[in-house]
């Protein structure tokens, strides 16, 4: 019988529970556990997704001994040599160049929180620098930033479980069903239980098949709605008067910012019906309890931070914040998203979300580490290109557990700046496209191989175990950042991950009470967690007492901006990112698993409508050319009715199809992050479709040489 350990699943943010099921020291398969966001069930990844663990090599094989870049070959070395080779070359850029010419990562993916404040700590304390970010800043970072400024944390205010229990959901660019399955069994819960659903999104979404309205957008328009979704409240008197004055602050500049916005001025922006407009909002605020829920279709814009603000107000006007079953979520998309910046993988705050600038905050740090610590914020890592390229300002980058050469935007310009660095460390559990480009590969443990925490989407702190030894000479993400630290003069050892997380919570006052053992009774913590004796924080903002330096809720309004590209005659059509159900971020996780390799394979597909695919004689299927002002791909085209004419949809898991060829990297001034939902492309039929076939396949296999897969290795595995 096989032995149960009990884990939390290394998806999604939703922070479901579940059993690894372990035979031999090899996981066989996965059950759902009682947790308190799943209650017992899974999705796809959470029920297949553990078999990369047993390292299938369908994609690429797993990292198994350390590599040293040597005469333009990466050769295996032992682990002393590459951690000595990796301190000093970074050692000598730092001494050469100063310590802000050296970038490191967080990551938001297997390792946990332990690592991650390891990580940023090495970054701090022994590099000298506060150039540490993670991939929350191409996706969530308007969420932190906003929701700061607005509520005065950055995070969901309330849990995954009350939205269920709410009267009306509004969903605003964010399609649970694909990007969280578990959180869209509560809204379907909500639905049954007499709950209205608004959707607010371009494409016709499964969450939107659902809805008791469907707002289609357009594209890009996102803050003349919600401004106009403000000004209906505001005009029509539906807003909580007394809420609002008593708990807010910015009215008067809210109503002037808003006056223009019309349901009828809005509508030729967004091409949503004015009548509808005011519907929704009329829904909204006559629901006794309301719950909003947005996604990448708000913060993956150069305007997010800004709509962030402004769905914020709309609670606010309401009173929908503050008890049960209410607030705003912004449901993070990776397992450790809400974690890394939890830690203080970020370049302006350290663990616990404390300003690197505040010398309080600061000395209480330089203390505990022993050394003076940097007094300004450090680069976000959507800069990084730029600041190699046209800046020449960073020398060195440590990658932890990223890969932005897929992930990120304008992959052409990403690739030339990391062959422009003297140094470049990528420490992973899998080969992939960033690693490419490594002159250090330094191999780490993966998920269900060692111990640490997990934060969810909302805001909770859970354990995850170790189930399997690894296999191969690796070690553990914050071992390995510990021995590098001290090969560099900063001696830094820790016994387990329990000692870190305390060293952690002793020094970051919203987590002190966060205890393994608190984990352990409870099954899980949700932060505010202050002291020893208190259970933790379901929902923020109790009796209306808002984190603001004011105590008070900001409302927030500001003229609407169209996206930084537009489509024109050679560009005609507009290009979003998206994600699918079966894969996760740069798959090379769950395109390791056989069972979800099953779903959907390369080249992947480009959504488009039906009347641009008759425009274009382009059949369902059909292998086609996308090309934008930076690169050219090819991916199967998928007609789709849910597709609005002149809008195209991409997800970015594909290595041959791999959109981030083509997506711009224009960015949200505040937050940094690059407006993936929106770039001009062409399309381009092929007329020789057995030859586009051959040119696909050719190039994959071109790729999983790049990567070291053996034909003959894979092709025994997948037999089997």
């Amino acid at each position: 019988m096989a032995d149960k350990v009990l884990t939390v699943c290394p998806y999604c943010g939703s922070g479901c529970q579940l059993h690894l099921l372990v035979e031999k020291g090899q996981v066989i398969g996965a059950e759902p556990a009682g947790g308190r966001t799943n209650e017992g069930t899974l999705c796809l990844k959470g029920h297949y997704g553990w078999d990369f663990l047993n390292d299938p090599q369908i994609l690429t094989a797993r990292l198994r001994k350390p590599m040293i870049r040597k005469n333009g070959v990466m050769e295996e070395v032992e682990w002393k040599e590459a951690i000595q080779y990796t301190a000093e070359r970074l050692s000598a850029i730092k001494e050469k160049y100063g310590p802000d010419s050296i970038m490191g990562t967080g990551s938001a993916r297997g390792p946990g929180n332990e690592a991650n404040y390891v990580m940023q700590k090495f970054m701090r304390a022994v590099i000298g620098t506060n150039n540490i970010d993670h991939c929350a800043r191409v996706c969530h970072g308007p969420s932190v930033a906003g929701l700061t400024y607005s509520l005065g944390d950055g995070a969901m205010s309330n849990s995954i479980p009350e939205i269920e229990h709410s009267d009306l959901i509004f969903v605003f660019g964010y399609n649970a069903p694909e990007t969280h399955p578990i959180v869209a069994r509560r809204i379907v819960a909500a639905k049954q239980r007499g709950a209205k659903i608004i959707v607010c999104d371009p494409r016709m979404t499964e969450t939107a098949r659902i809805s008791n309205m469907w707002l289609p957008l357009k594209g890009g328009s996102n803050m003349a709605l919600v401004n106009a979704f403000g000004h209906v409240l505001v005009h029509e008197g539906l807003y909580d008067k007394r809420y609002v004055e008593e708990n807010t602050e910015g009215f008067a500049e809210y109503v002037d910012s808003i006056k223009k916005y019309t349901p009828e001025y809005a509508e030729g922006i967004t091409g949503v019906k004015a009548a509808d407009i005011r519907a929704a909002m009329r829904e909204y605020a006559k629901a006794p309890t309301a719950t909003i829920l947005y996604g990448m279709g708000v913060c993956q814009f150069s305007q997010a931070v800004d709509v962030v603000k402004g769905l914020a107000s709309l609670a606010l006007l309401t009173g929908n914040l503050g008890k049960p079953n209410v607030g705003i979520g912004p449901v993070r998309g990776q397992n450790n998203v809400q974690g890394s910046c939890d830690m203080g993988a970020l370049p302006n705050v350290y663990p616990g979300y404390q300003d690197v600038t505040d010398n309080t905050a600061r000395k209480k740090f330089e203390k505990a580490w022993g050394v003076e610590l940097p007094r300004k914020k450090g680069y976000p890592l959507t800069e990084v290109p730029h600041l190699i390229l046209k800046e020449n300002k960073l020398k060195a980058y440590y990658i932890f557990g990223e890969d932005p050469v897929q992930s990120d935007p304008n992959a052409a310009e990403l690739r030339e700046a990391l062959d422009q660095l003297e140094f470049v460390v990528v420490q992973d559990i899998f080969m992939n496209k960033t690693a490419l480009h490594a002159d250090v590969i330094l191999p780490s443990t993966a998920w269900g191989e060692h111990d640490g925490v997990y934060s969810s989407a909302d805001r909770g702190f859970q354990r995850i175990r170790k189930a399997v030894e690894p296999q191969g000479d690796v070690k553990p993400d914050w071992a390995i950042i510990s021995e590098v630290a001290t090969a560099m003069g900063y001696p830094m050892s820790y016994a387990n991950t329990e000692e870190i997380w305390d060293e952690m919570r002793s020094l970051s006052p919203l987590f002190s009470g966060a205890s393994y053992q608190k984990m352990e009774n409870q099954g899980g913590v949700q932060w505010p967690c202050p002291t020893e004796d208190h259970l933790g924080t379901p929902y923020l903002y109790k009796g209306n007492q808002f984190s603001t330096p004011s105590g008070k809720g900001r409302l927030f309004a500001c003229e609407w901006r169209p996206p930084q590209e537009q489509p024109d005659a050679k560009y005609p059509l507009v290009l979003s990112t998206v994600r699918e159900v079966g894969h996760y971020s740069v798959r090379t996780m769950t395109g390791n698993c056989r069972a979800l390799r099953q779903l959907s394979d390369e080249p992947g597909f480009i959504q488009i409508s039906p009347e641009d695919g008759a425009d274009l004689n382009i059949l369902d299927g059909e292998i086609v050319a996308i090309s934008s002002r930076r690169g050219r791909i090819m991916a199967r085209a998928q007609i789709s009715d849910r597709v609005q004419q002149g809008a195209t949809y991409m997800t970015y898991h594909w290595w041959v199809g791999a959109c981030n060829e083509l997506t711009a990297d224009f960015l949200d001034p505040v937050s940094k992050t690059p407006e993936l939902k929106y770039c001009a492309i062409r399309l381009e039929r092929i007329a020789d479709q057995a030859q586009a076939e051959r040119d696909v396949h050719e190039s994959y296999q071109r790729i999983r040489r790049q990567m070291n897969v053996q034909e003959a290795v894979l092709a025994d595995k997948v037999t089997r």
